[in-house]
């Protein structure tokens, strides 16, 4: 440990099976950061969900440090930025938090870090307007429209009942959000301690995705835009039911491998640290390109959203996840029908009934 950061120390790169290499040998520990690049800081927060952990960085800014993301509004986040702060930070000052979308995840301590440190918090538009909406939602009775989505896509009373019981979660994992923020948008550059990173914009995941690339040594903050073992959740939710995130998502995935070099070196918000952009944007549209075809071939039959989890998913969907499975399954049928492949039909029950307009051979 120097100066309070703990140093990884490199291996040989290790490819996985997926053509990537990851170039750092261990996870930096709780409350301890790795550097990932010339004055850039890991450090990975945990999650008491499936999804175990987010990955947040530091980036010297003169006297201080600029965060990126946060990690959940829970007291064992709070007490690992504590030691963060003391530690590998060496008690210097957060200057701007960057939340580069607006899931608890990310945002959940932004308004505690922005408070503590009288730091401005930036975001694109639609993520802060988002996060906004939804954290106001906490306390509030659920919707008729909810209730209506759900019971489109096939689900039963009980698990609507659930719906209603948690509505309004979203903000519970969520600190106060500042009541302004500075506007990021595409193309944009922020000047971080000498440098600058161009704000690369993303969308399908969320609505307007930031991703950050410093363009002298091509390191890039990639967020949930892309992830190295996984694909970011992408929903219709009831707020747009008929919107097309996954036609969003496979557009801005197309257009980062016209954006960003090969031989970036990505930091993602989950996993590790990798290079292999390219291959791997392709294998995240190849992924959703697969599913969608399974899913096409399963439509000779009508089926619910919730029918079609078989096609889509590797295992099987429970309680806690049934929210965003049912989500991601809309938006692929959303997409089918959109793209005239797919056709919707509901019944005297309000129920959704899909069926493939074209049925595809295997």
């Amino acid at each position: 440990m120097a100066d309070g950061v703990v140093v990884t120390e490199r291996k040989d790169e290790a490819r996985d099976m997926r053509g990537l290499t990851y170039p750092f040998a261990t996870l930096p520990n709780p409350g301890e950061a790795t550097p990932v690049a010339p004055g850039v800081l890991w450090m990975r927060l945990p999650m008491p969900i499936a999804l175990n952990h987010i990955n947040v960085f530091a980036i010297e800014d003169g006297e201080g440090w600029v965060v990126v993301d946060t990690g959940l509004a829970i007291e064992e986040t709070r007490g690992l930025w504590e030691a963060i702060l003391s530690g590998p930070l060496g008690g210097r000052p957060v200057t701007r938090v960057i939340c580069t979308h607006m899931h608890p995840d990310h945002i959940g301590l932004a308004g505690w870090l922005c408070e503590r440190f009288d730091a401005p918090l930036l975001m694109t538009r639609l993520e802060y307007v988002t996060a906004r909406m939804l954290v106001s939602d906490t306390g509030k009775t659920a919707p008729k429209a909810g209730e209506t989505f759900y019971r489109a896509a096939g689900w039963d009373e009980t698990q609507i009942e659930t719906y209603r019981r948690e509505f309004g979660r979203f903000g519970m994992a969520v600190s106060p959000m500042p009541a302004g923020y500075m506007r990021i948008s595409e193309g944009d550059r922020i000047s971080i301690g000498g440098h600058d990173w161009r704000v690369v914009v993303g969308e399908g995941h969320s609505p307007e995705h930031a991703c950050l690339w410093r363009e002298s040594d091509d390191v890039v903050l990639g967020g949930d835009q892309i992830l190295p073992r996984i694909s970011s959740n992408v929903s219709v939710w009831p707020t747009e039911p008929e919107a097309d995130p996954l036609g969003d998502w496979l557009v801005s995935l197309e257009r980062m491998k016209t954006v960003l070099p090969e031989g970036a070196l990505i930091l993602p918000s989950h996993g590790e640290p990798f290079y292999g952009v390219h291959m791997r944007l392709d294998a995240l549209i190849r992924g959703h390109e697969m599913s969608l075809k399974r899913l096409e071939r399963s439509l000779k039959e009508p089926k619910r959203a919730v029918d079609v989890f078989g096609s889509l998913f590797a295992r099987p969907i429970g309680d806690g996840v049934r929210g965003m499975a049912t989500g991601e399954a809309i938006a692929h049928l959303n997409y089918l029908a959109r793209q005239g492949r797919a056709e919707r039909t509901r019944d005297a029950d309000g129920v959704d009934w899909w069926t493939a307009a074209h049925i595809e051979e295997a």
